[in-house]
């Protein structure tokens, strides 16, 4: 069995409680693995699956020469400035997860990466899931209840060999002042399945993202979720790409934002090149408050044998739905939560019962402050 996350013995309760909204278990009694930055500091490091392993991204490195081969291959160092700037640093910090050809682990794997004093945290990953394998991972990303300005910059790089799976659910945290930047892209090749999940509740000044996946191999598959609540102040311009780049490949992209005053650009683009390729994209918004949500949803089609179709929808809560629940013994404060709640209630199909359960508890906590 795993053991619990060691250094994090300064870390103070009001914090603890913070990364346990994030997802994070300090006892790891349903994890089998853990990876701890706190900063640029790494604190933790190990897995106890056989076949997968988690190393700091400085030790693969020299562990692994070939990982060469990987390393800045689907994210360009020259993409913009956050990923000039991970690759300038002079000591790279993050973690590499090698899932072993045919492995599988049940308890998904927990990163976490937590900004306590640092102005700019940055983090290179790389994922990699040989033949066959089946790897879930949760990353839990937050900064202290004391961390008035700081900025994270993150690029992760995921590999998605034949016939295997990774799913990754990411739980964001962070405050009102913190900048997010994440670089991310996927290989998925023949067979293979990606799933990503992004579930972003709390109060944060800036996120920009906009992960790609390109499926190269046939019957390869991608799927995008996110749910995401924007407070006054906040900016979350986010979004998924797909390029459909082989045979009998599929692509999802499912949003649900919701704005209590703050504003969401949700972007979508799934890209149709080859015969027999399919995808769908889904955008919904809720209005709670004066906000914006700009969903721009993109489909592209190429050639005859590829089907494609978006929809997009942004609104307020519909009285009626109100005042049915009302008329069934709630109060209106309650039936407007029951509302959010099923709004943002989204079933992912192959998730793991312990990630599902992680995403519903990260809802659920969100809904006090709604």
């Amino acid at each position: 069995m795993h053991k619990g996350i060691s250094g994090t013995e300064s870390i103070s309760a009001e914090d603890r409680d913070r990364l346990a909204e994030a997802g994070l278990e300090f006892e790891a009694v349903n994890r089998c693995g853990s990876f701890f930055q706190i900063d640029q500091e790494i604190v933790h490091s190990s897995c106890t699956e056989k076949g997968i392993e988690i190393y700091p991204i400085g030790d693969a490195l020299s562990k692994f020469p070939w990982l060469s081969d990987y390393a800045w291959k689907l994210v360009s160092p020259d993409k913009d400035e956050y990923t000039r700037y991970v690759a300038d640093r002079p000591e790279p910090k993050g973690y590499v997860i090698i899932a072993r050809k045919g492995s599988k682990n049940i308890m998904p794997l927990q990163a976490c990466l937590f900004l306590e004093h640092a102005p700019i945290q940055h983090v290179h990953n790389i994922i990699i899931a040989e033949e066959g394998a089946e790897l879930h991972l949760i990353t839990g990303c937050a900064s202290s209840h004391t961390t008035e300005n700081g900025a994270h910059y993150g690029v992760t790089e995921f590999y998605v060999g034949k016939n295997a799976r990774i799913s990754t659910t990411m739980i964001h945290k962070w405050g009102e002042k913190i900048d997010v930047l994440p670089r991310s892209a996927t290989r998925v090749e023949e067979g293979g399945t990606f799933l990503s999940n992004y579930v972003a509740l709390s109060p944060v000044r800036h996120v920009q993202m906009y992960p790609l996946a390109d499926l190269v191999g046939t019957g390869a598959v991608a799927r995008f979720h996110s749910v995401v609540v924007a407070p006054p102040g906040s900016l979350l311009d986010l979004g998924s790409r797909v390029l459909l780049n082989a045979p009998d490949t599929h692509a999802e992209i499912i949003s649900r934002s919701i704005t209590r005053g703050g504003t969401v650009i949700a972007r979508s683009h799934i890209s149709g090149t080859k015969e027999n390729t399919s995808g769908h994209i889904e955008c919904k918004g809720l209005i709670l408050k004066d906000g914006v949500i700009h969903a721009i949803p993109e489909i592209e089609g190429t050639v005859t044998g590829t089907e494609l179709s978006h929809e997009a929808a942004v609104g307020k809560i519909a009285r009626d739905e109100i005042e049915y629940l009302m008329a069934r013994g709630l109060d209106e404060e309650e039936a407007t939560a029951t509302i959010i709640r099923g709004f943002l209630d989204v079933r992912i199909a192959g998730l793991p019962v312990v990630l599902q359960k992680q995403i519903d508890a990260a809802i659920d906590a969100a809904e006090k402050g709604f």
